[in-house]
Formats: structure tokens, sequence, C-alpha cells
């Protein structure tokens, strides 16, 4: 056990890089990925929203009755700064249909766990993080489909019966799931807990995986202008969340972590809901993937520039 706590410990600190590796030989070398079926990203994302239920106490959820201001501040801005980033984005650069719907599920996908490492790393309120995770987790299944249906029915189908269900299965059941075991057999998930990183970066990396080596040759087609897409879509995010901050004159750690938790999405939900709901647009998952590895890169040197320049 203390191999594995050492190995997961390297890998989250190394994370960013390890994803970029992966991605870049998936793209360049598609069989070292051809081997992963698409289907199965479902059950790899459940494991890793099982991993988070693990981490999940009662505490959690509490700050929402001490601190409602700042928690709904934040849950409020996820599901309307992102979505109408990813709108605006997709009409600025004409995105084809495929990968404007990628991109709009991206927007419209709750904050990921990486925002809570993030935030960590940046010396901001983790509590708060956390809360703001776990709040907007619990609201995907409504609101997730909800906002994708509004974006894009107009000119595509979306069936927000199968998003709802989808959301249930592989994120709100794993997640229950983890949070009841914690609370019945902590002493047993106190250790389990040292390795979830581990779990986490293997399930990340095998999707990124999958989708980019199935998409290889499209995504070197039309990656450039996906790539500027996802970049812009993170970074305005971020922007937009440290500009709520100083609007409500939060203090520097609660700026921090909604700036990150707006900047930070579920990009793994949003690969799984794209390849479960829009099956015949492979493209769409695109976006996901490559919002997964751009945004623990970028997240890493947004905590870099928190720690320098915002500590108060």
């Amino acid at each position: 056990m203390n191999i594995l706590k050492q190995i997961s410990e390297f890998v989250g600190r190394f994370m960013a890089v390890v994803v970029l590796i992966v991605a870049t030989t998936a793209l360049f070398i598609p069989s070292t990925g051809l081997w992963i079926s698409l289907s199965w990203i479902n059950y790899f994302l459940m494991v890793i929203m099982f991993g988070m239920g693990l981490t999940l106490r009662v505490e959690d959820f509490k700050l929402i009755f001490v601190r409602p201001r700042d928690v709904i501040i934040g849950c409020m801005a996820q599901f309307i700064v992102m979505p109408l980033l990813a709108f605006l984005l997709c009409k600025i650069f004409n995105l084809e249909t495929a990968l404007m719907i990628g991109v709009i599920l991206v927007g419209a996908c709750p904050g990921g766990t990486a925002s809570n490492v993030i935030t960590y790393l940046s010396k901001g309120d983790v509590a708060l993080s956390v809360s703001m995770t776990s709040i907007n987790t619990i609201l995907a299944p409504f609101l997730t489909p909800a906002i994708t249906y509004l974006i894009l029915n107009k000119n595509i189908n979306v069936d927000v019966v199968v998003m709802f269900i989808s959301i249930l299965n592989i994120v709100i059941v794993p997640i229950v799931l983890g949070f009841v075991i914690n609370k019945f057999f902590e002493k047993f998930t106190r250790k389990i807990k040292e390795i979830l990183p581990l779990i986490s970066v293997i399930g990340i990396c095998i999707i990124i995986a999958s989708v980019v080596a199935y998409n290889a040759e499209s995504i070197l087609t039309t990656g450039i202008i996906v790539f500027v897409v996802v970049v812009l879509h993170n970074i305005f995010g971020y922007a937009c969340g440290f500009g709520l901050g100083k609007i409500f004159h939060m203090s520097a750690a609660k700026t921090k972590a909604v700036s990150i938790e707006i900047g930070m999405q579920n990009s793994g939900l949003a690969t799984s809901l794209a390849n479960t709901a829009f099956p015949s647009m492979a493209m769409a998952t695109v976006p996901g993937a490559i919002f997964s590895v751009w945004h623990n890169i970028s997240g890493a040197i947004l905590a870099n520039i928190f720690n320098r320049i915002c500590s108060r």
C-alpha cells in the first residue's frame, strides 16, 4: 500500500504532464488507444465519480447553510457563465454541428473534482470549492440536459431523458454509493483515499486515450480551431469567476475558489454524454477530451499565478 501511495502522490503531482503525454501519444500513434472501446468511457467515469463520493462528508454540504451567499453565487455562475461562453464561442468560430455539441456540453456540465485540487494548490477556500462542486454535481441531472436543450434544440434533436438518466447512472449513483460507504466504513475508506488520485488519473487517461485515438485524423484536421475554442472557454471562465469574486467583495481565498470552479469543468462527463446522447456525432466527444488535457495544464499554471500575485 505504501508503494501505491507514493505512486499516487507522484501521479497526482504531475497529473498535467501525464495527461499531456497520453493525449499526444494517442494522437500521433492511435493504435495505443484503439484497444479501448468508446463504450467503456461510462464505466471509467463511474469509477472516478465513485472515488469522489468516497471523499465526501456530511460537513461538505453544511456550507450551503453556513455561507449560502458564496455557494449560491458560485453555483449560479457555473451554470450561467460557462454555457453562455460556450454558445458565444461556437457562434464566433462558426463550429460545425458535432464540435458545437461537444463545446456546449462542456459548458453545461458542472465543475470537476480537479478544481478542488487546484484550489488547494492555489491556497484558495477548499471548503467552498468542495461545496460548489458537490452542489453543482447534484444539480447536473436537471440543469445540464435543460441547458443543452435550450441552446441546441432549434437545430439539433436533444434527448433530455437520455441525458438525465445517463447523468444519474454515471454520476449520481456512484457518488451516492461512495458517500454511503465512506459514512459507514470510514476506517476502510481512509486507506483507499490515499490511492484515489492514481485511480482517477488512470481513468481520465484511459478516457482521453480512447477518444483521441478514435478521432485522431479529425483532430489533426480541425484541431487548431477546437483547441483555440477550448482554451478561450477555459481562460474566460477563470476570468469571469475572478471578476465575480471581486464584484461581490469576496476574500482572495474565496475568489480563487470561484474562479477555478467556474473555469474547470467535468469534461469527462461531457465526453461521456456526447458518446451516449449523440452517438452519431463522433467529433462531439473531442472538445471534452481536449478540455480534460488543457484544464489540468492551465490549472497548474493558474495556481502558480494565484500564489504569486493574489494573496489578499
